[in-house]
């Protein structure tokens, strides 16, 4: 335990809580950069968003008018992730988990090895001193035929350590990746899967069963089950969880009442992550205080969640 940071969290001190080591396992590069960065180099800046957003729907167009250009494919892709390297410094981030997902492919004429190129440039170029766990991910919303086909060259690279699934909780039945899910545990990734934001308990601890995950992205509404949340602390689930975005998505009412509290309670393992901070103008430290602030966790209990995400999987 750091009794430096639990003091910075009670003084309400951002400076002093980003100076204490702390992982994010929960970021999307796209919108997980660093917003001064950004303005800096391109002149653009992107102000986050105010209010509650309703659906995915609406969290996707507000990506397309707000960054849909300045992270154009191509220099502007690269330059998103360098971005995020960059935050991870500035708030402290000493581990991170991100990458690319299997349609960046596309991007990159097919090339598994330029897409690799690309995320180790902005690693260097962001962010060496961050420890990196490179990470390939599925949109929920593509065709099997062409997650497949993606999938394959960059499992043959051997360099991605985890996988994730992401977009549209609803958009198709989570049966649909199972296959896709057994070919990355067989290749040796640590599996995990955003479920849980939008949906039921039920659906899961169904996606924990079907795909064997070793972790859940967001997983918040396994709180409205005791049965499901016993089940995840028995098996050992982690549940990476962005507070600020659950809020600003209208997944929870405000921060006060965020379910990371019964989950702790539940005696589940959770972290916390960022999710997309230049869409919700919060960074890891901020989202650490926001839950001080609000009264949902002592800075005891947060620290104990910051030495969790540091932990080896």
């Amino acid at each position: 335990m750091n009794p430096d940071f639990q003091r910075a969290l009670d003084r309400g001190d951002l400076a002093g809580v980003r100076a204490c080591p702390k992982a994010d396992l929960h970021v999307h590069p796209l919108l997980g950069g660093c917003r001064e960065f950004v303005r800096a180099r391109t002149g653009h800046d992107i102000v986050p968003f105010d209010g509650v957003m309703s659906s995915m729907d609406e969290m996707h167009a507000w990506t397309t008018r707000n960054v849909g250009e300045v992270f154009a494919p191509g220099p502007g892709r690269a330059l998103a992730v360098e971005a995020s390297f960059v935050q991870a410094v500035k708030d402290g981030v000493t581990r991170i988990e991100l990458g690319a997902d299997v349609w960046d492919i596309t991007l990159h004429d097919g090339s598994a090895e330029a897409v690799w190129r690309t995320l180790t440039t902005a690693h260097a170029a962001g962010g060496p001193q961050v420890e990196w766990i490179p990470q390939t991910g599925l949109s929920r919303h593509c065709r099997f035929a062409a997650l497949e086909r993606w999938m394959a060259p960059m499992l043959e690279l051997g360099v991605f350590e985890t996988l994730d699934l992401s977009g549209d909780e609803l958009a198709q039945p989570i049966e649909v990746f199972v296959p896709l899910y057994r070919r990355a545990k067989t290749a040796g990734l640590r599996l995990k899967a955003h479920v849980g934001e939008w949906g039921t308990a039920d659906d899961v601890w169904r996606a924990v069963e079907l795909l064997e995950l070793d972790e859940v992205q967001h997983g918040i509404a396994a709180a409205a089950s005791p049965q499901v949340m016993r089940a995840l602390a028995d098996a050992g689930v982690r549940l990476n969880v962005c507070p600020t975005s659950n809020v600003k998505l209208g997944r929870v009412a405000r921060m006060a009442d965020h379910p990371i509290r019964q989950l702790v309670d539940a005696g589940i393992r959770v972290t916390i992550g960022s999710d997309d901070p230049l869409m919700f103008g919060s960074g890891l430290s901020d989202e650490y205080l926001a839950l001080h602030r609000a009264g949902v966790l002592s800075a005891a209990e947060l620290d104990a969640v910051r030495l969790e995400s540091l932990r080896s999987a």
